[in-house]
């Protein structure tokens, strides 16, 4: 999570309420020009949504407000009212917790899949997506630890990643080499180098970067 970019974005639309407010003679901004009440709610609207996802306590308030009225425009204070929560909370770090917890769920549902399929005789596609999690892992721990993860918008190669992370004190240099091996294997599966590895091999892939993720948060 960008935490200073979001920062950043919520503070200009918090910015640009209060300077409205300073030109109006009313709370809801009411005697304003209507477009411009709607462009800052809808403004303050997507980033609530693209900050804390569009299942957030933050993003259900604004859909129980805008249920009671559609136009966008009759709810300025009150969309203004969600964004500075949703600073607030991102200031006091509470927002980077929930995006840590929501990042484990997801990659444990693939987890999860990858576990299923490599249980009913497809180690194939298991070991794929298994390492396909623990590669966007690293690219979200690389997010939050400020360490590059691309290079002129081409994704860095994993294993450098791996080695930078390291470097940088994101975690150890044991699981720098656990997680050289599970690359490894993925690859394997990837290039269809299917009798390099077994499915138990896989299976103890996918506790190890179920472990990681859990340990190693992003």
């Amino acid at each position: 999570m960008n935490k200073e970019l979001f920062k950043k974005q919520l503070e200009d639309i918090i910015e640009k309420f209060e300077e409205m407010g300073r030109k109006s003679q009313h709370n809801d901004l009411s005697d304003l020009p209507k477009a411009d009440r709607q462009s800052l709610v809808t403004r303050g609207i997507a980033s609530v949504h693209r900050i804390s996802g569009t299942n957030s306590t933050y993003s259900l308030e604004i859909e129980r407000i805008i249920q009671k009225q559609p136009h966008l425009h009759l709810h300025t204070s009150s969309v203004i009212g969600v964004v500075k929560a949703i600073k607030e909370d991102l200031e006091l770090g509470y927002l980077q917790n929930l995006a840590e917890i929501v990042h484990s769920e997801v990659f444990s549902d693939f987890l999860e899949m990858a576990k299923y399929l490599n249980d009913n005789g497809y180690k194939n596609a298991a070991a794929v997506i298994a390492g396909s999690t623990l590669e966007s892992h690293l690219r979200k721990v690389a997010d939050k630890a400020s360490v590059p993860f691309e290079n002129n918008g081409r994704p860095i190669k994993a294993n450098k990643l791996n080695a930078d992370l390291t470097k940088a004190g994101a975690y150890e240099l044991l699981d720098q080499k656990n997680v050289t091996a599970w690359l490894d294997l993925r690859n394997n599966a990837a290039h269809g180098n299917y009798d390099e590895y077994e499915s138990e091999q896989v299976k103890l892939l996918i506790s190890g970067v179920q472990d990681f993720i859990t340990r190693i948060r992003a």
